[in-house]
């Protein structure tokens, strides 16, 4: 029997709450106080005054354009969000009375925040005229991967959910002479072992091609076994079908892929050519012995509303392996 470890990424999915969004990066605000915690003029037109403090219509500005709210919303959100700037500078003005702003970690926090803005805007500015993918590159790149498009898989699996810690050689056993699932169901009820049933469908452009070589290798039935932390998944392989995706559906999602990494091989590039022009000297040794590419790389982010496509692979190769696999989660 095949015992496959194996841990998803889950993205959590954030409501929109911007008083709370506001109050707990107010820290932030810190980056335009002088170090002995002076007063400075604001830019732009008061919205309104805490103890004398401005909040201004530029402020406003930018979080409307951070919080990316659609037009129809945007009178009823800027009511939000000014409340959210005021509860903001309100606990500004109270660190700043308690000296927060010279506690050696805050000011270590707001020094890296700003020297990663700043970094990510030089980024930006270098990657900001990067040309969109061609269609030719779009259907090239759909060509050269048809496990992921015109060969897709799709994988229809139900499951048992347990505790890990209800994993036992007893258990393993169990499911080593069980038929089907329901015969694994039956042991956990009869051992009074808690479960969850659930089916799920994924396609081997959702997975990493290690788990989809192993998937299309297995017969149907097949029982195996995934460790997700606390919990334990007992699944078997109902079913293997043929999902293709055409060319119009996966253009969209193969352009911003392209594109993306267009722009992180340009990052690349600039951090590359940055590097072989600076004497970098490293006064630790143990520092010197590790590789130039293990050092921190600051690049643009992709679009919040397109992410790139992740693979449901190890943390330590995710990045890797979504840059390697493509276009991922076409339906």
């Amino acid at each position: 029997m095949n015992h496959t470890h194996h841990t998803r990424l889950i993205t959590p999915i954030s409501t929109f709450s911007p008083r709370l969004l506001c109050a707990g990066l107010f820290l932030l605000t810190a980056v335009s106080l002088s170090a002995c915690g002076g007063k400075e003029k604001k830019p732009g037109q008061a919205l309104a005054s805490v103890n004398g403090e401005e909040v201004t219509v530029l402020q406003l500005n930018e979080e409307l354009q951070r919080a990316n709210i659609q037009a129809a919303q945007q009178e009823v959100a800027s009511k939000q969000l000014l409340e959210s700037l005021i509860d903001r500078q309100l606990l500004l003005n109270e660190a700043v009375k308690e000296k927060l702003d010279r506690d050696p970690k805050v000011v270590q926090a707001v020094e890296r925040a700003k020297a990663l803005i700043i970094a990510q805007a030089y980024m930006q500015k270098r990657i900001g005229t990067i040309a969109r993918p061609t269609k030719e590159e779009v259907e090239d790149y759909f060509n050269k991967n048809p496990q992921f498009f015109s060969q897709r898989k799709q994988f229809d699996m139900r499951e048992l959910v347990i505790a890990s810690a209800d994993m036992n050689d007893q258990l393993k056993a169990a499911m080593d002479a069980a038929k089907s699932l329901d015969d694994v169901a039956a042991w956990l009820e009869s051992n009074k072992v808690k479960y969850a049933r659930t089916q799920l469908s994924r396609t081997s452009a959702d997975l990493a091609p290690e788990l989809t070589a192993k998937l299309l290798a297995m017969p149907k039935g097949q029982l195996f076994i995934i460790r997700e932390g606390d919990r334990t998944l007992l699944i078997s392989l109902a079913d293997i079908r043929d999902n293709p995706a055409t060319l119009a559906q996966a253009a969209p999602q193969i352009e911003q892929f392209l594109f993306n990494k267009k722009n992180k091989d340009t990052a690349d590039a600039e951090l590359k050519r940055l590097r072989a022009a600076a004497k970098v000297e490293y006064l630790n040794k143990d520092a010197d012995s590790k590789p130039a590419a293990s050092a921190p790389v600051v690049a643009a982010p992709a679009p919040a509303s397109v992410p790139l496509p992740v693979a449901p692979v190890p943390a330590a190769s995710a990045s890797t392996e979504a840059n390697e696999r493509g276009v991922a989660g076409l339906k």
